[in-house]
């Protein structure tokens, strides 16, 4: 349940961590959702058995593949995983902590956990489609680890955390991790005391969006949880790259997808350059080897219907393509892959379509959240991405 903080009595939705683990190296990861590409997950747990992605997706390891293992059924070499890492001193335990995260010179946040009742209703907003299958799967491995590995991102409109973050003095950090990116993971435990205080207070403050974990928030909820592991970070904190689409095969020839869009709408144009993000309210299209410009047509209704993403969910996904956007022919593609890879998929025949999206913009995110509307799935890519595998939290939390 709440419980009070303050002279003026806020109920607070935000709190330490009862009991935790933090990396003592080597252990960080990119989360599961974060690539185009399981092959690569399989890849980099080749590279780094000690990686949290052996644990966060059991069936891609090396052993699991060979041995054609689903999700469900690697679900016991998860925790076998994750328990040797334990046991080798990847991680130290610590007991009511929060921990201050650096990424770069740019982020700061902290993790923590956060009231799992305030999402949807309350201070905390899902603000985006989900798999359902997806969804199944992080709640079976949250019930069979006991422990949660990754968090929630939760962005706040109030800079009060910066300053309370910028404001400590911080020594040498429990743990540091570089991204393949080449930034800095850092992370400082902060026990009882004042500094704690201030920080949960100055993060406790608003409204949090999820920018990051929309399926993990929904797990958390689903397995039942009191509480989730969150990193809570000012908005300035954070910015959103494009989230791409890929059709890896077509039910129809290119010329029919082209022709349906005329169809709805749009006006499309062949262009003589290679696929590039495009601008909002234009879309390209890179298929056998061309680059296609689509005017996306005006739409009515709120901020949410006008997005780019949703305009092509409806147009080209549903209307033309007649899929829905679960559909496993659509790989969603995050902003740390360029242009370039998608034409390179394409032409390497690993996909049929690619799709280029404009960014959507902080304002329009912003607008959509406080109409408590949704966003469509997989269209805000937020960074720096928080790493998974450099704090841990048990789930024997209060109620």
């Amino acid at each position: 349940m709440h419980t009070t903080r303050g002279s003026l009595g806020a109920m607070s939705a935000i709190h330490p961590i009862p009991v935790g683990w933090v990396s003592t190296g080597g252990t960080g990861a990119q989360n599961y959702d974060e690539f185009a590409d399981d092959a690569e997950i399989t890849a980099l747990v080749a590279g780094n058995p000690d990686s949290m992605l052996g644990v966060e997706m059991p069936h891609r390891t090396p052993e699991a593949v060979a041995d054609g293992l689903d999700f469900a059924a690697a679900l016991p070499t998860a925790v076998a995983r994750l328990r040797g890492l334990v046991d080798r001193e990847k991680f130290t335990p610590f007991t009511e902590s929060i921990a201050v995260y650096r990424i770069g010179e740019s982020f700061l946040g902290m993790f923590c956990l956060v009231d799992t009742a305030e999402i949807g209703g309350g201070r905390v907003i899902r603000n985006e489609e989900v798999f359902a299958a997806k969804v199944a799967e992080r709640t079976a491995l949250i019930r069979a680890l006991g422990v949660l590995t990754s968090p929630v991102l939760l962005v706040q409109a109030s800079d009060s955390l910066r300053s309370a973050l910028s404001a400590l003095t911080l020594g040498e950090p429990a743990v540091s991790d570089t991204d393949r990116h080449g930034q800095t993971h850092s992370v400082w435990l902060v026990g009882p005391g004042a500094d704690q205080d201030r920080l949960l207070a100055a993060a406790d403050v608003g409204e949090l969006v999820v920018a990051d974990g929309n399926h993990r928030s929904l797990a958390a909820q689903e397995a039942g949880l009191s509480r989730f592991l969150a990193v809570v970070a000012p908005a300035s904190s954070a910015s959103i790259r494009p989230y791409q689409r890929l059709l890896r095969r077509l039910s129809m020839p290119v010329a029919g997808v082209l022709d349906g869009l005329r169809s709805v709408g749009c006006g499309v144009d062949a262009v003589d350059a290679p696929p590039a993000t495009p601008r909002r309210g234009t879309v390209v299209l890179y298929a056998e080897g061309r680059t296609y410009e689509v005017k996306l047509p005006s739409v009515a209704g709120g901020t949410v219907d006008r997005i780019d993403h949703t305009v092509v969910e409806q147009l080209l996904v549903r209307q033309v393509l007649g899929l829905t956007p679960d559909d496993p022919a659509i790989s969603y593609v995050g902003g740390d892959y360029p242009a370039s890879w998608l034409a390179a998929e394409v032409d390497a025949g690993r996909a049929a379509l690619a799709v280029l999206l404009a960014p959507v913009t902080v304002e329009d995110f912003v607008a959509v959240n406080l109409e408590r509307a949704t966003m469509p799935r997989k269209s805000t890519w937020f960074t720096p991405k928080a790493r998974t595998g450099l704090v841990l939290a048990d789930l024997e939390m209060p109620t």
